[in-house]
């Protein structure tokens, strides 16, 4: 990943926007009981050697939507947390009727086939679904499942 732009999957966005607001929020928050607080830090590294990071539209909404499953002042934090992100971080757009079209849509939905249609060869998706990882490299373009990548780090 060293130099690369790398576009993040939905559930490595939350986990790195809850991770930067706070690590204590990981264990804590509803849609993040498969990582950890080692799972950030992983993420963090990874994307430390990346030259930039790249964002959807959809991805960021549906980020917003899932930032929300926790109680405050926790749920200001993170959302503060991603409004600074979002203010810093360079977006990819994708028209949502560009990615209906594509053949995955039916099966991964709008947010995955985005980041499908955004994928190219010079940018990485990073993702922990199985099925997104799988449909970006069968589209030719790059991509890292960080399940593989955090199982190195065990």
């Amino acid at each position: 990943m060293r130099g690369s732009t790398v576009l993040l999957d939905t559930n490595l966005l939350l986990l790195l926007v809850v991770g930067h607001a706070s690590k204590a929020y990981i264990a804590r928050h509803k849609k993040l009981t498969e990582f950890t607080e080692e799972d950030y830090d992983t993420l963090v590294r990874l994307l430390s050697s990346a030259s930039q990071l790249l964002l959807t539209p959809h991805t960021l909404t549906e980020t917003s939507n899932l930032a929300a499953y926790i109680q405050e002042p926790a749920k200001g934090q993170i959302l503060a947390t991603l409004q600074r992100l979002v203010m810093g971080t360079p977006e990819q757009h994708v028209p949502g009727a560009t990615a209906v079209q594509r053949r995955e849509f039916l099966r991964l939905g709008l947010t995955d086939a985005g980041l499908i249609e955004a994928a190219q060869a010079d940018t990485i998706v990073l993702t922990a679904d199985l099925d997104l990882y799988l449909a970006v490299l069968s589209k030719g373009a790059p991509a890292v499942n960080f399940n593989h990548v955090r199982d190195q780090y065990l």
